[in-house]
């Protein structure tokens, strides 16, 4: 069965739907479905009030610590996110893939954003910014051995872009993090953190630092994300997470005809951090 598993709103998926329903004993409701926004996995609200997140790999390519990171996320407190219920794994021999239902809670506030980039101020009250706030804190002391963000990778990024600036990319601090906080996974009005495939180690500030890049078109609001990420964002680490938030932007974005808007902004901060790291 031919299988584009990175356009599953185009796919028919009909059995998928009825396996998880079987398995998990929850009706699922199509009227609600949304998709993610790599198109890779596709959710649903059941009838029973909760919600099913279904998500596929190739059996070859699980990756043992984004498969199982929700199941572990679970025992992560303090930490607003959903509830997960149980989960449900089963081979697709017709697809050539494995797929995984998630039952967890329902959460009826929805992404800021489903690109992950705001364009706008979404006029987030201060309550909102104390529960993220207190959340990354709370993850921030939780004790793990996963790694969310490697040295070898920061260190690569970076120096894919500024290998010829000379700046030292060894992090000092590690904390454990999200690893994954853009728009797209955190809610509103009520904050919610959402997708927790890849948390783990990762250097002090990383979170807050991705949650900036994706807000480099709404100044004020990445200047509320520097206020309230202050401590963390001043560090070294978190320099050197703000200056991998923008190599990756540049890295992807420097060779296309029509790049996003935010590779000028974030070339701009990057001289900024290239100076603070020196």
């Amino acid at each position: 069965m031919k299988f584009d598993g990175y356009k599953l709103r185009d796919e028919i998926l009909d059995d998928v739907f009825a396996e998880a329903e079987r398995a998990l004993g929850a009706r699922l409701d199509p009227s609600g479905i949304t998709y993610g926004t790599q198109g890779a996995t596709v959710g649903l609200p059941t009838t029973a009030d909760t919600w099913v997140r279904v998500a596929w790999s190739a059996p070859e390519k699980v990756r043992l610590q984004a498969w199982t990171g929700g199941e572990i996320a679970s025992a992560v407190v303090g930490v607003k996110k959903p509830e997960l219920y149980r989960s449900y794994r089963w081979v697709d021999r017709n697809r050539s893939v494995v797929w995984r239902a998630d039952e967890v809670e329902l959460i009826r506030s929805k992404a800021v954003h489903p690109t992950g980039v705001i364009d706008s101020d979404p006029d987030l009250p201060a309550g909102w910014w104390e529960g993220l706030a207190s959340s990354l804190v709370a993850l921030a002391g939780f004790p793990t051995r996963r790694v969310g963000m490697p040295q070898e990778h920061l260190t690569r990024r970076i120096n894919q872009v500024f290998g010829d600036e000379g700046v030292a990319t060894e992090v000092d601090e590690w904390t454990t993090a999200h690893a994954d906080v853009h728009w797209g996974n955190v809610t509103a009005p009520d904050f919610y953190l959402l997708d927790w495939e890849d948390w783990g180690l990762g250097p002090r500030g990383l979170d807050a630092a991705t949650l900036w890049v994706g807000s480099l078109l709404v100044p004020a609001v990445a200047d509320v994300v520097q206020k309230v990420f202050a401590d963390d964002l001043n560090t070294r680490s978190g320099l050197l997470a703000q200056l991998l938030v923008c190599s990756n932007v540049i890295r992807i974005n420097s060779g296309k005809p029509t790049p996003s808007p935010l590779l000028e902004p974030a070339r701009r901060e990057a001289d900024r951090l290239l100076d603070a790291l020196r």
